[in-house]
């Protein structure tokens, strides 16, 4: 299936979860997930199942002042 994750093309399987995502992106924490620009909780992320055309976008915090 095809999906954006922070807006770049990737290819997954057809069963896809937030979790192959994150491992596809190869983020590490901390960090949030959005699929279509709805929050997805961490204990989620194995059962929440991704459909062809989804926006997944992994947000870092970010620090500073």
């Amino acid at each position: 299936m095809n999906i954006l994750i922070n807006q770049a093309a990737a290819e997954l399987p057809p069963a896809a979860t937030v979790s192959d995502a994150i491992a596809h992106a190869g983020a590490r924490p901390p960090f949030a997930v959005a699929v279509n620009l709805q929050f997805v909780p961490k204990g989620r992320y194995e059962q929440h199942a991704l459909a062809e055309g989804d926006r997944v976008e992994i947000i870092a915090p970010v620090t500073g002042g």
